[in-house]
């Protein structure tokens, strides 16, 4: 049993206040006396490349990352933190192409729900909105998750403290100034988080005795485990993580919204750059959990979120476990604050300002409600953060629900024909069968589950096709779809039933698929795109917005004699 080392309670209550209060004092040179409703939300669309790019990594190097992987190489061996990291890269550029797409249409949106209500209307429109503030409810649950596990591991305060310490931190910079906010700190923890990060990683290894006793360990790992092309690891996580990516890059407010706030020139550079750090570092940190398989570690009180704790605990001094402990605090944290400005967004935009306002929003109203959206929300978090859940099953989880929307989105942002009974509908049965497999509750044998199976067969043919689509093209993604689909439902027939997971997921994308083609086909009226950009604008317009900062942060309130007179 490896003796783990702990800080005292005083140790790590000065640690936080110091990470907690550098972070609030940073929020302090950008924060105004009135915000802007607008920048609160997007910073209205002038985020640099630099800005943009250290907060899309930042945002997606979060506690789950850390936790999630190293879980991955514990339980699937040498390939199981390449399935979690390589996959994990690919969600954020994969939006990629559609994120153009989505910017040409709606130049001044705040939220892709706008955009959904301006094409549908309201039910389409609150059905990705409410898809949206669950997955951003979990994560902030993830996250603060986390933090209470590092707290118990590292100090003897009890898992619930870190929880609300954390919580309350995240809230107390986040609060003021938003989405500004949550993009100026993350640039300070990214660069932290990197420069330990590299320190760690090979700390631990030669903690533990270097390279040599690791490949030592090699001999007692199963055959699947050693297996750099593990079909174990492909099917129960690779394949499900990979269904997962495209649907957290749609169905995700964090992604969008900075795809919104970015400078419109620097999109292709800043969700490429995000691509290749989160990549490299995350996968580096799942090597921990490989590290602890080789040597037979067995996770503090059999919860697989203790292994990276627990091993930088056991191996490494003080001064470095005092680094492990800001860094995930930092990663944390730069995902939690994202999640409370995506879900205050969705209830500013989408709720109040398309909904409830009447075409009459007030923005001083407005702010009031995003604030509150964010109190509400961390304490909805921290509640949910004591019951403990695992949180690579979650992720998992909320991943392939949100499958069943990325292909009526996406379609109704190309195909003038996608009706808003044929997006609601598709959405509704994509997720029902989603629940039905996931859940067991039909039996998966003859024919109820070849016709699940077939499902999925289609559905994988539509991940590889939207794919395709997005890089390279119409024609492209029909024959990559095509292909996908046949050599699925040669392969695959017969035992994809015996993987829940991934014919759950490949599921939801296959029905809504059908059934969003099968209705739009009935439908003879066509859509003019050109409407989506005239019913969406800025909510504020009081103030003129300057540039503050070089990489586009600006004050919110900055007076414009010209727009006065206009």
């Amino acid at each position: 049993m490896l003796e783990l080392y702990q800080f005292s309670s005083i140790t790590v209550l000065v640690l936080l206040a110091a990470f907690y209060g550098g972070t609030y004092f940073l929020t302090t040179l950008i924060k105004e006396e009135q915000e802007d409703a607008d920048a609160f939300m997007v910073s209205n669309q002038r985020i640099g490349y630099g800005m943009g790019a250290a907060s899309m990594t930042a945002t997606w190097i979060w506690a789950a990352s850390f936790y999630a992987a190293a879980t991955s190489g514990y339980e699937y061996g040498i390939s199981g933190p390449l399935h979690y990291g390589l996959w994990g890269a690919l969600m954020i550029l994969f939006i990629y192409p559609f994120g153009r797409r989505f910017r040409n249409l709606a130049p001044k949106a705040h939220t892709l729900g706008e955009l959904i209500h301006a094409r549908h209307g309201s039910s389409s429109q609150l059905i990705l909105a409410f898809s949206n503030v669950l997955g951003s409810i979990i994560s902030l649950m993830v996250n603060f998750t986390a933090a209470g596990a590092l707290v118990a591991v590292l100090s003897p305060l009890s898992f619930q403290t870190g929880i609300v310490i954390a919580g309350v931190g995240v809230l107390s910079y986040t609060l003021w100034s938003g989405f500004r906010a949550s993009v100026f700190t993350d640039f300070a923890q990214l660069i932290a988080l990197m420069g330990i990060a590299i320190v760690i990683i090979p700390a631990v290894l030669f903690a533990m005795g270097g390279p040599s006793v690791m490949l030592d360990g090699f001999k007692n790992m199963s055959a699947q485990q050693v297996d750099f092309f593990s079909t174990d690891a492909i099917l129960n996580q690779g394949a499900p993580f990979f269904i997962a990516v495209l649907a957290y890059a749609i169905g995700n407010q964090t992604i969008s919204q900075r795809l919104f706030a970015v400078n419109e020139k620097h999109i292709k550079s800043t969700f490429v750059t995000a691509t290749l750090g989160y990549g490299a570092i995350v996968i580096g940190l799942g090597m921990i959990g490989l590290m602890a398989l080789t040597l037979g570690v067995e996770p503090l009180n059999g919860v697989n979120n203790n292994l990276i704790p627990q091993m930088v605990s056991s191996y490494l001094p003080p001064f470095f476990i005092g680094l492990f402990f800001i860094l995930v605090i930092g990663s944390l944290s730069s995902t939690a604050d994202s999640d409370l400005s995506a879900l205050s967004a969705i209830v500013m935009a989408d709720i109040y300002g398309k909904n409830l306002a009447k075409g009459k929003v007030d923005p001083k109203r407005m702010l009031f409600i995003g604030r509150l959206t964010m109190v509400a929300a961390t304490m909805i978090g921290i509640i949910l953060a004591s019951y403990s859940f695992d949180i690579l099953v979650m992720l998992v989880f909320v991943g392939a629900l949100w499958g069943a929307i990325v292909f009526p989105v996406i379609a109704s942002c190309y195909w003038d024909k996608i009706t808003n009974f044929a997006f609601t509908s598709a959405v509704v049965v994509g997720l029902v069968l989603f629940l039905l497999a996931r859940s067991s509750l039909l039996p998966m044998d003859g024919a109820i589950g070849l016709s699940f199976e077939l499902l999925a067969c289609i559905g994988a043919g539509v991940v590889i096709g939207l794919m395709a689509f997005g890089f390279f093209g119409k024609w492209a993604g029909f024959i990559a779809g095509t292909l996908a689909a046949l050599a699925m439902t040669y392969y695959a027939t017969g035992f994809l039933r015996e993987y829940t997971v991934l014919l759950s997921s490949l599921v939801a994308y296959g029905a809504s698929t059908l059934v969003c083609v099968g209705v739009s086909l009935f439908n003879k009226e066509r859509f003019d795109f050109d409407l989506i950009n005239e019913r969406v604008s800025h909510y504020d317009t009081r103030n003129e917005v300057l540039p503050k900062v070089k990489q586009g942060l600006r004050p919110a309130h900055a007076h414009s004699s010209s727009q006065a007179n206009s």
